[in-house]
Formats: C-alpha cells, structure tokens, sequence
C-alpha cells in the first residue's frame, strides 16, 4: 500500500476524515482501500480509529470497545504475520498504530493490568522501529513518544516506575523534535503528532504559549474536531485570553455535540465568568454542573472536573468557607495528575 501513491494519499484522506469526524466519508475510503488491498492490516487499522473517535470518549462500559479492540488486535496479528521484507516498514508502522491505540485506551480507562503486558510485548516493535525512522517519518512518531515519555511518565505516574527501569534511557529533546517531524511531514500521524506536542507542551511542560501553537494548528486542521478545540479554548484560557475563548466557546454553542465536549465546555464556562467577568454565583453554577455531567465519563473526565473543584475551591476561599475550600481543593488534587494546571494565577 505504502508504495502506491494512490492508496496511500487516500490513507491519508481517510485519516483526516476520521479526526475530522467526517465517519461517512471515511467509511467510503476504508472500502475503497479495502478493495485495493483486502486484509491488509490498515484496513483494520483505519476501521479501529473510526470506532474509537466514534464513540469517543470509548469507555470500556459501551459496546463498542469489542469491535475495536477486535479490529486492532486483527491489525497486530496481519503486522506480525508478513514474511515479505519489501513491506516490513508499512507493516510494522500498521503493528505499532494498533498497539498504541489499544495502549491508549486501556490507559485511559485505567486498565493497567491490559497496559503491562501489552507494553511489554510491543518493547521489540518500537525499539526496530528506531531502525528505520530515517527512512520512514511515520515511526518518528513512535521513536518521539518513546523518548520523550520514558523520561516524563513514570514521573507523573509513579506506578510505572519499575516498569521503566527495565527500558533503556530515552532523551525529552530528541523526542518533542522527532515529534514535530512527524507533524509537519506524517502520513498517517500528522493529528496524533500535533495533539502530543499540544497534550506535552500543555501538562508535561507547562508551556502555554507552545500549547496555543498546537492547539490552534489542530484546530485549523480538524475544526470539527470537538476535543481539540477543548484543548485550544483551555490554553487560551490559561494564557488568559479571555476574548478569544469567548468567540470559539460562543460559536461551539451551536455545533451539534455530544454530551462529553458539552460538560468540558460548561467547566470552561465557568473558568471564563470567573476569571474574566469575575461572576461567582455563575461560576458557581456551571462548575457544579459540569461535575455532575462530566462524572458519566469517568477517568476521560477527570481533568476536566479537577479544574471545576479548583474553581469551586477558590470561590469558597473567597467567601470565607475554609473547610469547604479545602474539601474542594483535595478532590481536585485527588482527581488529576497535573496539579499545576488549577487556573490559580
């Protein structure tokens, strides 16, 4: 597939159409491709993406984890079962797709007893693919990740730590540049390239203005993709530019969306009335609003609850209401891991 120029640039538009969720043009690709190159481990590949930003945020309780789980561990069993060494790289890219998207979502989901084993296996597929990241942009996508959060992760989340030390030393500068190689020049990995660096710069770095860059760029790319305009109006809102988060909060009130961006979007209008029309009973409303909306979700919702009981935490303050301000603030920090990002300042 890889070295046809037709079916690859149409892996491409099938790509931009699944984060653009635009599913029905996507779906014509896939069978399309599917034609081409039946049972090709893409194929599957493509279909396993489509389902997970379908039902996104895909928690574990709604059905159709199992169609997406099966698609990608489908796609692992094709990667791993080409002998032809002239299509090693499309197939180990495929390999290493389907295995951080199902590392992704067990993550998430906090199924860290599927994460282990599954991380474990896939250590030999990322570290052949540093063999050819000079020859193929895509796998720099996976050589950044992995230099990058070898270093960051186990730092944030302690629980890895003992898994990490089994892995050689990875190189955060190395990684955050390999990224960005693949952002600009991917095939298949430009909106997870630019949503990682958009995601480090914000909770790993703390780099505001970094993650505005990112964020925006996604936008401009995807624009009707819900959860990166979140990640935009949240930077814009910590770089605390307030009126450019107010047109895109006020122009995302008419999109059709679904109840997830719904409850980020109440918490980031109650950010907005508190920081920049200092209205607290307002503020108020919609922090509790969004914690009882965005609860349905999970640990997806998590960051975004923080940022609410943070919110809640200081208005109590302000009202003299200690215990409660201190209450807030400890299910604040129970509930995220970047504990920098609470809109004090």
């Amino acid at each position: 597939m890889f070295q046809d120029s037709v079916s690859i640039n149409l892996a491409r538009k099938g790509i931009d159409n699944i984060y653009n969720l635009q599913f029905s043009n996507a779906r014509e690709v896939i069978i399309q491709l599917n034609r081409s190159f039946p049972d090709h481990p893409v194929v599957f590949l493509l279909r396993g993406i489509l389902t997970y930003w379908e039902n996104y945020p895909l928690v574990h309780i709604n059905p159709s984890h199992a169609s997406f789980e099966e698609d990608m561990h489908h796609c692992i069993k094709l990667s791993e079962e080409n002998s032809n060494p002239d299509y090693e790289i499309e197939y180990l890219l495929a390999n290493l797709c389907a295995r951080g998207m199902l590392l992704m979502f067990y993550a998430d989901n906090d199924l860290t007893i599927e994460v282990i084993p599954l991380a474990t296996t896939t250590y030999k597929y990322l570290r052949h693919s540093f063999e050819f990241n000079e020859s193929c942009i895509d796998l720099n996508y996976f050589t950044g990740l992995y230099n990058y959060y070898r270093e960051a992760y186990p730092k944030v989340y302690p629980i890895y730590e003992s898994l990490a030390f089994l892995f050689p030393p990875g190189n955060l500068e190395t990684g955050l540049r390999q990224l960005q190689k693949t952002a600009v020049n991917s095939v298949l990995l430009r909106a997870e390239s630019y949503f990682s660096l958009a995601w480090i710069c914000l909770y790993y770095e703390n780099n505001y203005p970094e993650s505005l860059y990112y964020g925006r760029t996604l936008h401009e790319l995807y624009p009707e993709n819900l959860q990166y305009l979140a990640i935009y109006i949240k930077s814009l809102l910590l770089m605390k530019r307030y009126d450019e988060a107010e047109i895109l909060i006020s122009a995302s009130a008419d999109k059709e969306t679904k109840n997830y961006f719904q409850a980020q979007l109440i918490i980031l209008k109650g950010i907005l009335q508190e920081k920049k029309y200092r209205n607290i009973k307002l503020a108020q409303e919609y922090f509790n609003q969004g914690i009882n909306e965005i609860a349905f979700f999970g640990d997806y919702g998590n960051e975004y609850a923080s940022c609410a009981y943070f919110g809640l935490s200081r208005i109590n303050e302000a009202n003299n209401e200690k215990e409660a301000s201190k209450a807030y603030r400890k299910m604040a920090m129970k509930l995220t891991d970047f504990k920098r990002i609470d809109f004090e300042e």
